[in-house]
């Protein structure tokens, strides 16, 4: 055990912030062209055999680590791993290495005590902390890169391929987890047991007859300080229970729901709609909406209150888009158009 960690901190980390360094010299004098090479990227794919974002990685690591003293040092002496480095890269990318720079030895120093998926969370903290807009932008993005894709069955089998954004991921593995327990002797894999685990809830869900949405949702933990619920400047990100962080409007947006949920009864609306215009969604699939939120004063009551469904409320919430009362419906206003960088580079 003890050589592997020596060949790691004494060889392969090392190597890469030497092959790092070579990579930002090689970048800035383009003789990447003198190949044929359209950028240093398609270099770095055709010559060292790296996939595409493996190079890119590279490339990035490279370019950041030349403003990030302390960084490079610890990488090229072994004492950061290449994972960790990486995620660091990221995130002075996205803010700018300015900021990082001002951060830098508690970021160093929580490397060395955190896993890189751990580390993962510590990095989104602090870009929230930095730019809550820019990782309100972020999360948006990934949003918008979700599918989920079921083939049709061969030889006996359908293949599921998705994406799910931090929130969705974690709803789902919040449902999963009451079908996941091992029975005894049981001999099924992990995945095997997620498959099951899957299905019953599907099946269950099917069987019970609530194909309106109706029923106890799936239990979503989400820790935030009351500075992130508050929407305060230089407030962390919600934490998300097994991993993942999230916005503050996405926070805001479940506390607004969690306040309301036995304000009404389902009885006594079962056949109303959203109360969006244009929406025919039910109101079992439908979030309570604190029109003046409670932490600003509103009450919760029917009178502060629309009833949206979730792109709906997510709108309101994470894209910013108004309500206007029409009628005993509201209108969304979509905001003002912004032009934001592609990224939050320095």
């Amino acid at each position: 055990g003890e050589g592997l960690i020596q060949i790691r901190e004494s060889g392969i980390d090392p190597l890469e912030a030497v092959f790092a360094s070579g990579v930002r010299r090689f970048d800035k004098s383009g003789e990447f062209a003198a190949d044929g090479a359209v950028s240093v990227i398609a270099w770095l794919k055709w010559k060292c055999k790296l996939s595409g974002g493996a190079a890119a990685e590279r490339v990035e690591i490279g370019r950041q680590l030349e403003k990030l003293p302390q960084t490079e040092a610890a990488f090229a002496s072994g004492d950061l791993g290449y994972q960790h480095v990486a995620l660091i890269a990221r995130t002075a990318e996205h803010v700018g290495a300015a900021a990082v720079r001002k951060e830098e030895g508690r970021l160093l120093q929580a490397a060395q005590t955190h896993d890189p998926g751990q580390f993962l969370g510590v990095t989104k903290n602090f870009e929230h902390r930095v730019d809550a807009e820019g990782a309100l932008t972020e999360a948006n993005r990934a949003h918008e890169r979700r599918y989920l894709h079921l083939s049709e069955p061969q030889d006996g089998m359908v293949r599921i391929d998705g994406l799910l954004d931090a929130e969705g991921g974690a709803t789902v593995r919040s449902a999963l987890q009451a079908f996941m327990q091992p029975t005894k002797d049981d001999s099924r894999s992990y995945g095997q047991r997620q498959h099951d685990a899957l299905i019953e809830l599907c099946r269950q869900r099917s069987a019970g007859g609530k194909r309106d949405g109706a029923g106890p949702r799936p239990q979503l933990i989400i820790r935030a300080s009351l500075d992130t619920v508050a929407g305060m400047p230089g407030a962390p990100a919600g934490e998300l229970e097994g991993g993942g962080t999230v916005p503050t409007a996405t926070v805001q947006r479940y506390a607004c729901d969690t306040a309301l949920i036995r304000i009404t009864g389902r009885g006594e609306l079962e056949h109303e709609l959203s109360h969006a215009e244009g929406c025919d969604r039910r109101l079992s699939w439908c979030d309570g909406h604190h029109l003046v939120w409670w932490i600003k004063g509103g009450p919760t009551t029917l009178s502060n209150l629309a009833l949206l469904c979730r792109p709906h409320h997510r709108m309101v919430h994470e894209e910013g888009w108004t309500l206007e009362r029409r009628e005993g419906r509201f209108k969304a206003i979509p905001p003002p158009r912004r032009v934001r960088p592609s990224s939050r580079s320095a």
